[in-house]
């Protein structure tokens, strides 16, 4: 692994640990050159995924892309990171284990809604304002609506 402080191809590890519910290995590394230490994130990929975007063009998926949209949404709210982290790996585990190779990023949009509902209702209105593309403040009240409305039949699930 190259160090990120001087580019030395030679760095060691320092200590490896389960991380992600067991999904992925943390390791901490050194790099004897410069002394920088860092962490690496290993996970298993079962197959190379591309993402077909609006515009017809193909993309790599991008784990982190996808964490920073979590990150994004939930930026100052009361949500535990881990949380977090088990939303994206299962989001990637069914886009993986969902036989297709090429994923619209429409599917994606609609699996990173349904994981924000669970987890924060202000994050998934700040989300589905951007990705229903809301040009109205009727567009906010709808959501708001579909919001109030799940958590009348759910009372014990406002978070």
């Amino acid at each position: 692994m190259r160090c990120p402080y001087c580019a030395s191809e030679d760095t060691q590890v320092k200590d490896s640990r389960p991380a992600e519910d067991g999904t992925a290995i943390r390791r901490r590394r050194i790099c004897p050159d410069c002394g920088g230490r860092f962490t690496t994130f290993e996970r298993v990929q079962l197959r190379e995924l591309m993402v077909l975007k609006k515009t017809g063009r193909k993309a790599p998926f991008d784990r982190d892309k996808l964490m920073k949209s979590f990150e994004i949404a939930l930026r100052k709210r009361p949500v535990d990171r881990d949380r977090i982290e088990r939303a994206v790996s299962g989001i990637v585990r069914r886009l993986e284990s969902s036989g297709e190779t090429e994923i619209s990023s429409e599917q994606i949009g609609l699996q990173v809604l349904e994981a924000l509902k669970a987890l924060d209702d202000v994050a998934f209105v700040r989300y589905a304002s951007v990705y229903r593309d809301f040009s109205h403040v009727d567009d906010f009240e709808k959501t708001l609506s579909e919001v109030a409305a799940k958590i009348a039949r759910d009372p014990g699930d406002e978070a």
